[in-house]
């Protein structure tokens, strides 16, 4: 018998495509006003049950389940009208990718406001004010102008809230969260679990799907763990993350990133486990390899330009890694496209190993971009989709001198992977596999610095753990200095020497990183400090 407060029910779920097996037997339930989190390495199985309890499975997929229901009404044999019915008004649906899930075409105030439309009987003038109330109760800036702004001109963590938004415009009584704050800096972070917080205060369940195990320990009241479509482990959230009882739990748990001189563990036969390492305090009499001065960049808007980076001036040496920190529209990316000279500075300078960078002609310029790499969040988008890997490793290794290139096989080898992965186009590799290549991209050129612009913050904690323990070891190798920017604080702490904390454009504090995260002396840096979600706080 079903209990009077459970909300989802479900009973034996199975999900296959063709005759393979992705979700196998699944059996949970979530109450009212409790939030169930699952969590898994990437290919666990955690999205298709999510999508799977929408009918959303996707093309060619077989669901089964020999209970599946929400506050009582069973959908084991909903038709596609029903599950029309279904969305938005009983089940809320908030997704990671939230530039594919918002039309490009239509302003986000009519996307939200249709939501409204069709499923309840507001006016159209209560229901942009109830549209402006939704974003800026998830902390968008400037509600009144968002509305009319479309999902492109809008940054990740803007795009996300407005996704949000749009997911609980009719406070459905379940709410399905697949990674809701990946994109998310901490600060609105913080903001949007306090909302969820707030809407499972109000009797909302929420079936919550994320890598980010400190962001399950501050909202989940229970975890289910799953790995090869099945469930391994479940129970309370504390004491599950306190004393897990599976190895593989175990092993997602050491995985969250912290101090630097804690070596983070690989998973077992997914690339070479390097020999252990203690990071020792940066030498200060290594050489500036490059420095920033006073750089500032504004763009233009309606009322007067928006200066996104204010005098900027930072120095990175030898083997070191700056730590970048800051919310979304900081400058921090900004920032990195005028270190790399890919967007021109209206003021300062960068300098390369004490020479002339930013202010070249890009034809004096071409000869060094060599020594100045990057890696992106989005791997996928800055590949050549016509290009398989062999392709897009020769052509970055012919920017190196002839004397330093490395072979494709020697380049795989350095970042883990299979010399089989040559073969491959992008599309066919996991997102690990294919943030592995574009490390080996970065490193072809045989760069002194390399650009990590949000480099781990789409993958899981295992995947993140590997690449951030390979570039530990490759800057050990090579003595590589990295820009590293990121949002996620945990990260920042494990990889930075010294730490850049970044507001409206401009740098308001630096320094050590552990001084930094343990005596923070802004209160813009103590509150981005208080805000991050800690795993510790919940063992």
């Amino acid at each position: 018998m079903t209990a009077p407060d459970t909300l989802l029910e479900v009973e034996g779920l199975s999900v296959s495509f063709g005759d393979t097996e992705v979700v196998r037997n699944l059996s949970f339930h979530v109450s009212r006003g409790e939030c169930v989190a699952i969590v898994g390495e990437s290919g666990s199985g955690k999205s298709v049950t999510a999508r799977s309890l929408l009918g959303l499975a996707g093309r060619g997929s077989r669901v089964t389940s020999s209970t599946l229901s929400v506050a009582g009404r069973d959908l084991t044999a909903a038709s596609e009208r029903d599950w029309r019915r279904i969305r938005g008004s009983q089940i809320g649906l908030v997704l990671q990718d939230a530039l594919v899930s918002l039309d490009p075409l239509r302003p986000i105030g009519r996307e939200i406001g249709d939501v409204l439309r069709l499923h309840s009987p507001l006016s159209a003038e209560n229901a942009r004010s109830r549209v402006l109330e939704l974003l800026a109760s998830v902390g968008m800036p400037n509600p009144e102008r968002a509305i009319t702004q479309r999902s492109g001109e809008l940054s990740g963590g803007l795009r996300q809230r407005a996704l949000i938004a749009s997911a609980i415009a009719l406070d459905p009584p379940l709410l399905i969260a697949d990674e809701p704050t990946t994109a998310l800096d901490v600060s609105i972070q913080a903001r949007i679990l306090d909302l969820l917080a707030d809407v499972k205060s109000r009797g909302t369940g929420i079936l919550l799907i994320s890598h980010d195990l400190a962001v399950v320990s501050a909202i989940a009241d229970r975890v289910l763990v799953m790995k090869g479509g099945r469930i391994v482990e479940s129970g309370n959230t504390q004491e599950l993350l306190a004393l897990p009882r599976e190895e593989y739990t175990r092993r997602l748990i050491s995985a969250v990133p912290t101090d630097k001189p804690r070596r983070v563990p690989l998973v077992p036969d997914a690339m070479p486990v390097p020999a252990p390492t203690v990071h020792s305090t940066q030498d200060a009499m290594a050489p500036v390899v490059l420095e920033a001065r006073g750089l500032t960049k504004s763009f233009p808007s309606p009322s007067s330009p928006f200066l996104a980076v204010d005098d900027v001036s930072f120095t990175l040496r030898r083997g070191e890694t700056l730590g970048l920190v800051g919310e979304s529209g900081s400058g921090k990316t900004t920032v990195a496209r005028l270190v790399l000279a890919l967007a021109p500075a209206d003021g300062g300078a960068v300098l390369l190993e004490g020479g002339a960078f930013s202010e070249l002609r890009e034809r004096d310029r071409r000869p060094l971009r060599r020594k100045v790499g990057a890696i992106y969040q989005d791997s996928l988008s800055s590949f050549d989709p016509r290009a398989d890997v062999r392709r897009i490793l020769t052509d970055a290794s012919e920017l190196a001198p002839k004397a330093d290139r490395h072979s494709v096989g020697e380049l795989l080898d350095a970042v883990g992977l299979s010399p089989a992965v040559a073969k491959a186009r992008p599309l066919h590799l996991s997102g690990g596999q294919r943030q592995r290549v574009s490390i080996a991209r970065a490193l072809a050129a045989r760069p002194d610095v390399i650009v990590c612009d949000e480099p781990v913050s789409a993958l899981d904690v295992t995947i993140q753990a590997q690449v951030l323990d390979l570039l530990d070891r490759l800057q050990a190798e090579r003595g590589l200095s990295y820009l590293f920017i990121s949002h996620d604080l945990g990260v920042i702490r494990h990889m930075s020497d010294r730490v850049a904390v970044m507001k409206n454009g401009r740098i308001v504090e630096t320094g050590d990183a552990a001084r930094v995260f343990d005596h923070p002396q802004h209160p813009y840096t103590a509150q981005l400090v208080a805000d991050a979600p800690r795993l510790v706080d919940a063992l």
